[in-house]
C-alpha cells in the first residue's frame, strides 16, 4: 500500500514539474518569437497602394517580419516609374472632397454616380490630382516615400513571376530592391508560415 501511494505522489510530482517546465519553455518560446505578416496586393490604383505598404512599415517598425507579394495590377507599385492613378469608377463608396476652398465647401462628400463618371471626360485625372492634393495637406507620404521607409525597415517586397510573364513586363522598369520573383508554389509556404495573412 505505501508502495503504490510513493508511486503515485512521484507521478503527481513528475506530472506538476512537466507542465511546470512545458509552461516556461512555452513562455520563452513566445518572449523570442518574431511576430510575421505577409500581405498578398492585387491591386494597383493610387488609393489602393497605401494599404499595404502602411501596413507593412508599421509592423516592420514594431520588429516584425514582413513580406508584401505584389501580384496582378499591383506590380505597378513596384515600378521604377510611378504613375499611379485614383479609379473612382467602380468604388461607389469613396468620397470626393474638395481639397481647396472655403473649410465649409472641403466637409463636404461628393458622392458621384458611376454613370456620371464614365462619362465626363477626364474625371480619373481630376480624382487623381484631388486625391494627391488632399494627402500632400495633410501630411501623408508618398507611394515612392512608404516604399523606401518599407525598404529601410527590411520588408520583403516580392514580385509574382507569372504575372510579369502574362503581363510582358521586363524587369528592368521595375525597382531593383525587389527581394525575389516568385510564384504562388513559392509563396504559399511563406504566407502558411506567417503569423498574420492578409489579401488586398
Amino acid at each position: 500500500m505505501t508502495a503504490h501511494i510513493e508511486k503515485e505522489l512521484s507521478r503527481d510530482l513528475f506530472n506538476q514539474w512537466f507542465i511546470e517546465e512545458s509552461n516556461k519553455r512555452e513562455e520563452e518560446l513566445k518572449k523570442n518569437h518574431t511576430p510575421s505578416l505577409t500581405i498578398i496586393a492585387t491591386q494597383g490604383t493610387l488609393d489602393k497602394a497605401y494599404p499595404p505598404l502602411i501596413l507593412g512599415s508599421t509592423a516592420a517598425a514594431l520588429g516584425w517580419d514582413v513580406t508584401i507579394f505584389y501580384s496582378f495590377y499591383a506590380l505597378d507599385i513596384l515600378k521604377q516609374n510611378l504613375s499611379l492613378k485614383v479609379s473612382p469608377l467602380g468604388n461607389p463608396a469613396m468620397p470626393m472632397k474638395m481639397p481647396f476652398g472655403p473649410e465649409w465647401l472641403q466637409d463636404i462628400n461628393w458622392p458621384i454616380p458611376n454613370l456620371a463618371m464614365s462619362n465626363i471626360p477626364g474625371f480619373e485625372q481630376a480624382a487623381t490630382a484631388m486625391m494627391t492634393s488632399t494627402m500632400k495637406k495633410h501630411g501623408v507620404a508618398t507611394v515612392e516615400e512608404l516604399r523606401s521607409l518599407c525598404l529601410e525597415a527590411d520588408v520583403k517586397l516580392v514580385a509574382c513571376q507569372m504575372t510579369v510573364d502574362l503581363f510582358g513586363h521586363s524587369k528592368d522598369d521595375f525597382i531593383p530592391e525587389i527581394s525575389d520573383w516568385i510564384g504562388a508554389a513559392s509563396f504559399l509556404p511563406i504566407a502558411q508560415a506567417s503569423d498574420v495573412t492578409l489579401f488586398m
